[in-house]
């Protein structure tokens, strides 16, 4: 093995998740009909009123699987030099390193970067059934309107477990009718009980926020935000209320889930379920594979315990994984030797 390759290999295995190197991602190119953008050079190139917004979240640990979504956005869309990213990272992040992996792989991206007070965050965090969603940045989409420019009016949150194998253009123009802040496909044969703990139920004032309200469970890590009218409700303060009231009351389990149910379950626009074929990480104490729901697929969703690309490196995927596959941008040393 040449000696570069050798001390890459060395360095891959000895500082995990930091060493990732990721390949260039093909440049992808607009259709004829699309509008044209500022340049990036523009200092208002965030404000287009013909950009498709982008939200997600990094760090270090879905890094991967952050990479491997804006790949499958841009291969999808038609316009794909309108999309605009905004990627929200923690005070504590390595904020360079990141900033820096994203300009090497994608090159032509448009993309923003804002910083998460993950410090003043965790204080909100009350602990639940799974470590992994106690983060802050799990809590990043509760402060979308802040942090984005005031001229962002719409914006698609994505979680960093997904791809997409449609145009995300048609997911951004969802009608969200006269008064919804959001839209997200509802699962309303979930067992909506099931979300919050007995102590909830068994108070009047706390369950009968739902009266009046036909309150389905909606998956969080796929939706379309008017951040005006967010805004306009403020509705961070309102999410933050409950997260405070957690802290005293323990009504709910379940990270991030429970207060954006809370808020807006019931009033919130229909997106159809192609757009988030979710749980496909599998069960959440077993890691069992799951099967697609039946019906068309335009977005594929890793929720849950199991990630494909830690099931792919260890042998044992399961077969949906194969779908994920082709997105991963990691350079291997394996890959590099050949």
């Amino acid at each position: 093995m040449p000696q570069p390759i050798l001390l890459f290999f060395l360095l891959w295995f000895t500082n995990g998740v930091t060493s990732q190197q990721f390949r260039e991602a093909p440049q992808f190119y607009n259709s004829p009909d699309c509008p044209s953008l500022p340049d990036h050079g523009d200092d208002n190139n965030a404000c287009s009123d013909h950009a498709v917004h982008v939200a997600m979240t990094l760090d270090g640990a879905y890094l991967r699987g952050s990479m491997a979504a804006i790949l499958s956005v841009l291969q999808h869309s038609t316009c794909p030099q309108n999309v605009d990213f905004h990627f929200v990272v923690t005070s504590s992040a390595d904020t360079t390193r990141l900033r820096h992996t994203i300009a090497n792989s994608f090159p032509y991206l448009r993309f923003h970067f804002y910083c998460l007070d993950d410090v003043a965050v965790s204080g909100l965090i009350s602990t639940s059934i799974r470590a992994a969603l106690d983060c802050s940045l799990n809590y990043a989409r509760n402060y979308l309107a802040n942090l984005l420019p005031l001229c962002v009016r719409r914006v698609v949150y994505l979680d960093s477990d997904i791809v997409l194998v449609d145009d995300i253009a048609k997911l951004a123009a969802t009608p969200l009718g006269d008064d919804s802040v959001l839209a997200a496909p509802e699962y309303c044969n979930a067992n909506f009980t099931y979300y919050f703990t007995p102590t909830f139920w068994s108070n009047p004032s706390l369950s009968l926020t739902f009266e009046g309200r036909k309150a389905c469970y909606f998956n969080t890590g796929v939706m379309v935000i008017d951040l005006e009218r967010w805004r306009a409700g403020d509705y961070t303060t309102r999410i933050e209320e409950w997260m405070e009231l957690q802290k005293r009351m323990r009504i709910y389990e379940l990270g991030s889930l429970p207060p954006f149910l809370l808020v807006f379950a019931g009033n919130i626009a229909p997106v159809d379920h192609r757009w988030n074929q979710h749980g496909l990480g599998g069960d959440n104490f077993r890691g069992l594979c799951r099967d697609l729901h039946p019906g068309p697929v335009s977005l594929l969703h890793w929720s849950g315990k199991g990630k494909p690309w830690a099931r792919l490196d260890a042998n044992r995927p399961c077969p949906l994984d194969a779908l994920w596959a082709p997105y991963d941008l990691l350079q291997t040393p394996f890959a590099l030797d050949s």
